[in-house]
């Protein structure tokens, strides 16, 4: 499957399905091209596959924390278009790539990235990135330059453009893009103009060749 991902990947983590699907309408209509609904949500499958519907050509919506085998196999029956993972599982890379699914691979020291990198992921997620920071990425360019990284955990609209500049080529954005305070207050303009804010900084980021 081939499926293009945006510079910014929307993390949806809420408690329920209906309130996901919502969500991700408005992310979409906000502009991001690239949502993941977290498996940790219930019932998201269902959500996935409601939002793969609804949001057919225009967005492309994957399955996040991803871990087994099994997991891959239901997000792809549910339609998701890319995968991505909290850690490093090479049967998940290898379950993925024999039914043709994109992985966001989760990774975190020298040896995880390589290995998620070398075993097939599309992009590797450096995850904790709040844990490590700007600095630890750039670290690991210099050994790893081929390495796609996408910093997830703690990922701002303010600090975009400093993951870019040590050379990153997307980021992953959860809370700090979908609130699940202002979700469950239905306050949405506050969502879209989390969602510019990110595209904002995105389109203007020094994002490597």
């Amino acid at each position: 499957m081939t499926v293009q991902l945006g510079r910014v990947i929307a993390i949806i983590r809420l408690p329920g399905p209906e309130d996901v699907v919502r969500a991700g309408r408005e992310l979409a209509e906000a502009g991001l091209d690239s949502i993941e609904v977290t498996l940790t949500t219930p019932a998201a499958l269902e959500a996935i596959a409601e939002l793969r519907t609804a949001l057919a050509g225009t967005c492309a919506v994957g399955a996040g924390s991803v871990r087994t085998p099994a997991d891959v196999s239901a997000a792809r029956a549910a339609g998701a278009e890319f995968l991505v993972t909290p850690t490093t599982r090479v049967d998940v890379l290898t379950e993925a790539a024999a039914v043709d699914l994109p992985v966001v691979c989760g990774a975190l020291t020298p040896t995880e990235v390589d290995v998620a990198w070398s075993s097939g992921a599309a992009l590797v997620k450096l995850f904790p990135a709040s844990q490590v920071g700007v600095a630890y990425l750039r670290e690991l360019r210099a050994p790893l330059p081929d390495v796609r990284l996408a910093p997830t955990g703690g990922v701002t609209p303010e600090s975009v453009p400093e993951w870019a500049a040590a050379g990153a080529v997307a980021v992953g954005a959860g809370s700090a893009l979908v609130s699940p305070a202002d979700v469950a207050a239905g306050n949405w303009p506050a969502l879209r103009r989390r969602a510019r804010a990110f595209l904002d900084t995105a389109a203007a980021a020094p994002w490597p060749e």
